[in-house]
């Protein structure tokens, strides 16, 4: 079985794979000072309640967006599952097919992972909308190649600068409301963070459209994903494990198995 492991800024989500297809899934907060051993606690205990042993993990994979987590959870794979794990973004681990981008950059371990995903899956010609702590829109090639994209402010993250920087306002839900014309302050607040992302999806899908000089498909991933897919035609698929299915298909890869994105 294959632990794969996507850190983000915000969430980290560690998930089972069988070979097949995933077995179990958890998240928790992502905090640079959790050590390797508070980890293994933590998963020991969640694995145990899914029948499944450390014994039983023969391969581990890390996308690490957040800096400064990547040394433990190395630790975590070598101390718990004798396992040097496969860490995407390293020189070292390959990918069906490099970024193409400008020489130097450092393209994000999820986003590489998204845009495996999404060419195993749908074939390329893809716009990523993964909805995190940031908004990431990226544009993945007919051949599977991530050749750029744009980073917005996360949904989460520009709530909470309004709710810090207006002192006035409440603390919200994100929700979809019923109406775009808010008639109370919270409505308001609810029109302007929803419709507004909506918004700004739809005008950058459009533009990047624009650009290629092609239709592509649109899909979306992330928590908040399936909620934003409701207010909008442009968004084709929502896709809650592509960046974890990129990542098995990724270890895969390195490691010489056979396997399928599922």
């Amino acid at each position: 079985m294959l632990l794969a492991i996507d850190v983000g800024n915000t969430n980290s989500v560690f998930a089972v794979h069988d070979g097949a297809g995933f077995v179990a899934e958890w998240r928790c907060a992502t905090d640079v000072k959790r050590t390797a051993d508070e980890y293994f606690v933590w998963l020991n205990q969640l694995m145990a309640y899914h029948d499944v042993s450390p014994r039983m993990i023969d391969g581990v994979v890390i996308a690490a967006t957040a800096a400064g987590t990547l040394f433990n959870l190395r630790v975590l794979a070598n101390r718990y599952f004798d396992r040097r794990p496969v860490v995407v973004g390293k020189p070292e681990t390959r990918l069906p097919t490099p970024p193409r981008v400008e020489p130097g950059t450092r393209v994000g371990a999820d986003r590489l992972a998204n845009a495996v995903a999404a060419h195993a899956t749908y074939g390329g010609d893809v716009i990523v909308v993964d909805f995190g702590t940031a908004t990431n829109i990226d544009v993945v090639a007919p051949d599977g190649a991530y050749v750029g994209g744009v980073i917005a402010p996360g949904v989460n993250l520009s709530l909470k600068a309004l709710e810090d920087a207006a002192t006035a306002l409440p603390e919200i839900d994100v929700t979809k409301p019923a109406s775009v014309i808010g008639t109370d302050t919270i409505a308001c607040m609810q029109s302007g963070i929803y419709w507004g992302y909506v918004a700004l999806v739809e005008g950058l899908c459009r533009r990047v459209a624009d650009e290629v000089g092609r239709p592509l498909k649109v899909v979306a991933t992330g928590g908040l994903s399936p909620l934003f897919a409701r207010g909008t035609q442009v968004i084709d698929e929502v896709d809650a494990t592509l960046t974890l299915r990129g990542l098995v298909a990724i270890h895969a890869l390195n490691e010489g198995i056979e396997t399928l994105v599922t």
